[in-house]
C-alpha cells in the first residue's frame, strides 16, 4: 500500500509546471536586466560618444552678428563643417562667388552696376562682426542683371572642430531684396527680406545639388527668441533652427590611432 504524503508535506510540493514557470519568469527578468544594463552602460554611451564627435555642441555660440557701431545685425542660422578650402570648393561648385572685399572702387563699382542694372558677381558685402573680427568668408549669388538684390551669406570660423580637426563655420545667410536708406543710421544701404528662413532653405538645397555634402542636420531651437531687427533695421523672423552641413573631406582622413 503506497504511503500517502500528510497534509504538511502536501503544502510543500510546488507543481512541476508551475517551478517551470516560476523558472522561466525569473529567466526572463535576468535577460532584461543583462539587455538594459549592456544598452544602457556600453551601447549608447558608445553611441552617443560618436554623435556628438561628429555633431559638435554649438550652445555656447553666438545666436547675432554686430554692426561696426555695436548694433546688433543680421541672425546667424547657417552653419558648416570642413576646411577653409572646402567650404570654397562647394560654395563655388553651388554657384555662389567670393565676394569682393569692401573698398571704396568696389563700392563705386556696385553703385554704378545697380543704377545700370548690371550684374556684379563678386559685388562686396558690408562688414558684421562675431568673435570679436569681421566675416572671414564671404560669398553671393546674383539675382538676374540686378545687383540690388542678391542671395547673401557670410561665413565665421568658430574656434570648434568635429573629431577629425575639421573647423566648424557659422554663417548668417541672408536675401538682399532692394537697396535704400538704412532706418537705424540713414546710411545706403541693402535692405533684407524679413523671413531668414527662405534663404537658409535656398543655400542648403545649393549646397546638397552639389552632391558634396557628407551629411546635414538640424539643431532645433538653436534661436530663442525668433523675431528681431538687424543693423539697418530691417525686421526678421526664423523658425528658430540653425541647419548644419558636413563637407565631404577633400581627402581621406586618417583617424589617430586608439
Amino acid at each position: 500500500m503506497p504511503i500517502q504524503p500528510s497534509s504538511g508535506e502536501e503544502a510543500n510540493i510546488t507543481p512541476p509546471k508551475r517551478r517551470s514557470r516560476r523558472k522561466l519568469f525569473v529567466l526572463l527578468i535576468v535577460g532584461v536586466l543583462l539587455v538594459w544594463l549592456i544598452a544602457a552602460y556600453l551601447v549608447m554611451p558608445f553611441v552617443w560618444k560618436g554623435y556628438a564627435h561628429r555633431h559638435p555642441s554649438l550652445e555656447d555660440i553666438p545666436r547675432i552678428t554686430y554692426t561696426g557701431s555695436d548694433i546688433p545685425g543680421d541672425p546667424l542660422n547657417v552653419a558648416l563643417i570642413g576646411t577653409q578650402g572646402e567650404v570654397k570648393q562647394i560654395m563655388q561648385a553651388a554657384r555662389w562667388y567670393p565676394a569682393d572685399a569692401l573698398s571704396l572702387r568696389s563700392s563705386l563699382l556696385i553703385a554704378e552696376d545697380s543704377v545700370f542694372k548690371r550684374a556684379y558677381e563678386e559685388a562686396p558685402v558690408s562688414s558684421l562682426y562675431l568673435f570679436g573680427r569681421k566675416q572671414d568668408l564671404a560669398f553671393e549669388q546674383p539675382v538676374g542683371n540686378n545687383p540690388r538684390q542678391r542671395h547673401h551669406v557670410r561665413f565665421w570660423r568658430s574656434g570648434k572642430v568635429d573629431d577629425d580637426g575639421r573647423p566648424i563655420w557659422i554663417g548668417a545667410a541672408i536675401y538682399d531684396q532692394k537697396v535704400g536708406f538704412s532706418r537705424t543710421t540713414g546710411q545706403i544701404t541693402h535692405h533684407i527680406a524679413g523671413d531668414i528662413d527662405n534663404e537658409r532653405d535656398k543655400l542648403f538645397a545649393d549646397l546638397k545639388a552639389t552632391d558634396d555634402l557628407e551629411e546635414q542636420y538640424t539643431v532645433d531651437g538653436f534661436h530663442t527668441i525668433r523675431e528681431g531687427r538687424n543693423g539697418g533695421g530691417d525686421p526678421w523672423k526664423t523658425d528658430g533652427n540653425l541647419f548644419v552641413g558636413v563637407i565631404k573631406p577633400s581627402t581621406p582622413v586618417e583617424k589617430p590611432p586608439d
